[in-house]
């Protein structure tokens, strides 16, 4: 792996990897904690439309999907608060629209649409060094919000009737963490793809949540699992020659199964230790 790092894009990868691993600990932490999986992945689906229109319009598809996962952020985010609709409609439309839009972008964009592969399966081994600075001033907006706002979050992740009463403005702060899950799911996209983003969002924190309950060391824990995730996965990708983030992503899976069924064999076991 030492030998790699002379590579240039093995340092891109190896810095999106790590800076990807920050975001989906912190975020994915409070996604799991408050069960947002699935307004998770229609914000990421939606996002898709945003790639289709940087393709249209000669700009950066990145740059086209942040615009779009933060308003599909803010939309699904008051349609299931302020109307009739379930949150599941809501989010079942706009991923469906996203992914429509998207599409139909693409086919309208004048020849062929380079890297669209890896947009949606994800290829960590070409992140260019303009998405590498992206990243880092997202990380960064990232981390700054949730350490203004930590104790807010907090009270929202376990108990959001408890942050009315104590006078939170409890719906304009889910708005801010719906952003700030848009913000995580356009780091990671050059990582793992919008297919797979969810995963490397939940899976982390679904480890480190296993084995504690505190905010704090779940978000520490789920940051250090992301980087041996994005880490091992490269470097396996790179080995073995296959896709990177889907790499990724089966370690992560592989992970979080072996974690479960030696919790469970522990606990299976306690009461015959015990006695």
């Amino acid at each position: 792996m030492i030998e790699l790092l002379q590579y240039q894009f093995m340092q891109n990868a190896l810095i999106a990897g790590l800076l990807s691993a920050i975001a989906c600990g912190v975020i994915g932490s409070f996604v799991v904690i408050k069960r947002m999986v699935s307004i998770s992945g229609g914000i990421a689906h939606a996002s898709f439309g945003g790639i289709g229109l940087g393709y249209l319009l000669g700009f950066n598809p990145v740059t086209g999907a942040l615009a779009f996962s933060l308003g599909a952020a803010i939309i699904m985010g008051t349609v299931s608060r302020k109307t009739r609709l379930s949150s599941d409609t809501s989010i079942g439309v706009l991923w469906a629209t996203g992914m429509a839009l998207g599409v139909i972008f693409i086919g309208l964009a004048p020849g062929y649409a380079p890297d669209l592969f890896s947009y949606l399966f994800g290829n960590i081994l070409t992140v260019p060094r303009s998405d590498i600075l992206l990243m880092c001033v997202i990380d960064g907006i990232i981390l700054l919000t949730v350490f203004m706002f930590y104790k807010e979050f907090s009270a929202l992740s376990f108990d959001e009737e408890f942050t009315r009463i104590i006078g939170v403005p409890a719906f304009a702060l889910y708005l801010l963490l719906l952003c700030l899950i848009a913000l995580t799911i356009v780091v990671l996209i050059r990582a793992v793809g919008i297919v797979l983003v969810i995963a490397l969002i939940t899976i982390p924190a679904a480890i480190a949540y296993q084995y504690t309950r505190s905010l704090k060391k779940m978000m520490l824990a789920a940051v250090i699992i992301g980087v041996f995730f994005t880490t091992a996965g490269l470097w396996l990708s790179y080995l073995l020659d296959i896709a990177s983030g889907a790499t990724i992503i089966m370690i992560g899976a592989i992970s979080l199964f072996i974690s479960t069924g030696w919790l469970r064999l522990r606990k299976k076991n306690l009461p015959a230790n015990e006695s």
